[in-house]
């Protein structure tokens, strides 16, 4: 089990909140809308057309449909679990309520 680093002075205990990292596999799935984007010859052309928008101008729609499911998903998949945003509510508390105290 992983602690997270405590202040100095203060033991280190299990009632610390669960450590955080920003380093999920899943963030490198937000490089699909920027990457798609990119490859302009992919899109740049006239035809088909949808309600007589060029394609070109549909597909950047759709590119923004993309980049809204990439981040949904990649924000579902990453968040904390129920019990992990209690500890961490409960360690701020618990922080707070120390710090008022050495006041």
């Amino acid at each position: 089990m992983s602690i997270a680093s405590t202040p100095p002075g203060r033991p280190v205990t299990d009632e610390v909140a669960p450590q955080r990292s920003d380093r999920s596999p899943w963030n490198w799935l937000l490089l699909v809308p920027i990457v798609v984007v990119l490859l302009v010859p992919l899109y740049n052309r006239v035809e088909p057309t949808l309600f007589g928008w060029p394609f070109f101008y549909w597909m950047q729609l759709a590119f923004v449909a993309l980049g809204v499911a990439t981040t949904s998903i990649v924000y579902r998949m990453t968040r904390r679990s129920p019990a992990e945003q209690q500890a961490a509510r409960d360690a701020i508390t618990r922080d707070a309520d120390a710090g008022r105290r050495e006041d």
